[in-house]
């Protein structure tokens, strides 16, 4: 399972990354990008244009499914919850609905040692913690590096917060994914 947060300039670097993963991509992405919580369902055009793989909104207790991208809606935290996604309309986290710390948070407690984290460009510390997280339950951390970043905050926080993660651009990250999931197979599902 691969999760990927981003914030400021977080829709381009998503973007770029999904554009660069082949049609036979298996493993499922969680995307959960800050936006505005009056946004609706404007970002899920703009994600699936150039994306290999089919986006979509999940709705709460959608199963999970391999290969493809689950583009967290508006005004919601998205959560796994073993093989399904959950919504939640708590509190914002470090000042965001959707918080990346809360669905790399449910990452780490579901997936464990197959999660992948990915933190993207962005203003703040949202992703840092749930990334630690992900990391100390033997999963994966990737991370834009800060100088390609629109906002270099994010990935900083994250570069901090976590021990020695992989730092790349926005191209080795993808190329990262594929090798990841290569070897994760199914059972990184």
């Amino acid at each position: 399972m691969i999760v990927i947060g981003g914030s400021l300039g977080g829709c381009e670097a998503a973007q770029r990354v999904l554009s660069l993963l082949p049609t036979s991509f298996a493993l499922p992405i969680a995307l959960v990008l800050h936006r505005h919580k009056e946004s609706g369902e404007l970002l899920l055009p703009v994600m699936q244009q150039g994306s290999p793989l089919p986006v979509c909104e999940p709705e709460d207790k959608e199963p999970i499914r391999p290969g493809w991208v689950y583009l967290c809606p508006a005004d919601y935290h998205l959560l796994i919850d073993g093989d399904v996604f959950s919504l939640s309309t708590d509190e914002p986290l470090n000042f965001a609905r959707p918080s990346i710390d809360v669905l790399f948070d449910s990452a780490a407690e579901w997936k464990r040692r197959s999660a992948i984290a990915v933190v993207l460009t962005g203003s703040g510390s949202d992703g840092a913690r749930g990334a630690r997280r992900i990391q100390e339950c033997g999963g994966t951390v990737l991370v834009q590096e800060p100088k390609s970043a629109a906002g270099w905050w994010m990935p900083a926080a994250a570069i901090a917060a976590t021990a020695a993660p992989q730092v790349l651009s926005l191209e080795q990250i993808a190329q990262a994914l594929v090798n990841l999931a290569g070897r994760r197979g199914s059972a990184g599902r």
